[in-house]
């Protein structure tokens, strides 16, 4: 059984989407599952003139089909409670505190506090400030920000950010949320990569020729097209997601699987992110927007609602990337995330050299040439493992066939398993950061991706240049065969 934690939960933007639609359930799935009973309230809070009774009806529905009886359901929502709160005005922060202390005592929260701002990025600092200034953090319990993501547009403005919050909250008490990093077979990676000797000793430039990092989503922007005009895919899921799991990939061996051992990598990491020059951009990386498909079914990028019809916004991005260490010399990490494309999949194709030493080069005077061996990590829809290596198939002679040897998760496993924002919330309230990213990370991606945007924003693009329902822009592909590689996903199987 799960050990029970106590704590008040005070949610800005609780009747938002991201609320109901992420928080609630996996909360919810907390409570089912122990780590929440008894000692532990919520406060949502947001400028709607709601009751605690509208609230916890909200909540029911957001939870309805999770796992849970009514009773459970019934139970749980009665934990709830709704304050009407302009984040701007300073004596609704005093009303807050007063019900959080209230709350406190009545449920034996132990002066436990957890901020979840689920609100626009641009209210982060008023809500630090006056969290600080009317009172709210409690000296007797321990006090934790929960943020989520844009963290800014790019280096200047996530300073800017940070520093609003710092003034409040230290850095230990801050949880800066990247989903991803909350996925099953990404927090899997150390795992993968130090505890098996015969993956550890071939992770490593003599052995790896290339490493592909692919987040491709099947649908379009639907209904964050606002949103996604003034991020596109470069801010929305390479500064973020992609690099977090590059860093994952390529950090080195830490000391021990701590927060402070892994972040201490993974900034190391990061500040050997080889940075390109404005013209070095042109060559390395790859931006695009969609069109309709060729059956004129799926609508184009410029069509979508709050999306001008010239919109330069890039809504697929490919690229490579140098890491400047010994262990990666000369290896290209490609990162391609789209909206759009063929099918919806998150993987890792690691691909390891060639075979120099041919001896079968000319058997019976037929050639035999081995393709690359190549390990899939699938993160999503599927989760498993795949080595694609040579073998033969049964006949007469040798002829060389590419073999996998995968395993996948089954639906029983898969069913048990805990979601990404119900593991990152467990982590918030063992005050775990190991799955989040820090400040210093931070600054280092956006220096990087600051390069790349001011280039993009020098040039006007030809968009859109490619159709829905295809893996992106043909200099996608172009990109790779530069140094006779190719992508991996779209053209095996698993």
């Amino acid at each position: 059984m799960a050990q029970e934690q106590a704590v008040i939960f005070i949610i800005f933007g609780g009747s938002g989407d991201l609320a109901h639609r992420k928080l609630y359930p996996a909360l919810f799935k907390l409570y089912t599952k122990g780590y929440l009973r008894q000692h532990f309230a919520v406060i949502g809070t947001a400028r709607r003139p709601w009751s605690h009774e509208y609230f916890r009806q909200t909540v029911s529905e957001s939870v309805a089909n999770d796992l849970g009886d009514q009773a459970q359901v019934a139970s749980f929502v009665q934990h709830f409670y709704y304050q009407s709160h302009d984040v701007k005005d300073a004596n609704h922060y005093v009303a807050l505190k007063k019900l959080a202390q209230q709350l406190n005592q009545q449920y034996q929260a132990q002066n436990n506090q957890i901020f979840y701002m689920a609100i626009a990025p641009q209210f982060f600092g008023t809500v630090a400030q006056h969290v600080n200034s009317e009172g709210l953090l409690n000296p007797d319990g321990f006090n934790r920000l929960v943020i989520e993501k844009p963290f800014g547009k790019d280096l200047t403005t996530a300073r800017a950010l940070n520093d609003s919050i710092s003034a409040t909250f230290k850095e230990e008490q801050i949880y800066r949320i990247d989903h991803y990093l909350g996925k099953e077979m990404i927090q899997a990676l150390p795992i993968l990569r130090f505890t098996n000797p015969v993956l550890e000793a071939v992770w490593n430039c003599h052995y790896i020729s290339n490493i592909q990092i692919t987040l491709a989503e099947a649908l379009g922007v639907g209904e964050r097209a606002g949103y996604y005009e003034s991020a596109g895919a470069l801010r929305d899921m390479i500064q973020n997601h992609a690099l977090q799991i590059l860093a994952l990939l390529a950090m080195e061996r830490p000391t021990e699987f701590t927060s402070q051992a892994v972040h201490q990598q993974k900034e190391q990491l990061f500040a050997q992110l080889h940075h390109y020059t404005l013209s070095e951009v042109d060559h390395n990386f790859v931006r695009g927007q969609y069109d309709v498909d060729r059956r004129g079914y799926q609508t184009a990028y410029r069509e979508a609602d709050n999306v001008p019809d010239d919109s330069l916004t890039e809504t697929f991005v490919a690229g490579r990337i140098f890491v400047d260490t010994p262990r990666w010399h000369n290896v290209p990490f490609y990162v391609r995330t789209g909206k759009r494309l063929r099918q919806k999949a998150t993987r890792i194709d690691i691909v390891f050299q060639p075979e120099t030493n041919n001896i079968f080069a000319n058997y019976h005077k037929q050639k035999i040439l081995p393709r690359p061996t190549v390990l899939t990590i699938a993160i999503e829809p599927r989760q498993g493992l795949c080595l694609t290596v040579n073998g033969t198939n049964p006949g007469l002679g040798l002829r060389n066939s590419l073999q996998p040897l995968s395993f996948r998760q089954s639906d029983g496993s898969l069913a048990n398993s805990q979601e990404a924002y119900e593991k990152l919330l467990i982590d918030i309230l063992q005050g775990d950061q190991t799955n989040f990213t820090n400040w210093i990370e931070q600054a280092y991606t956006w220096q990087f991706i600051d390069i790349i945007r001011q280039r993009w924003d020098q040039i006007t693009p030809d968009f859109p240049n490619y159709r829905s329902n295809t893996f992106g822009p043909s200099k996608s592909d172009q990109l790779l065969a530069q140094l006779g590689h190719e992508w991996i996903f779209g053209t095996d199987s698993f």
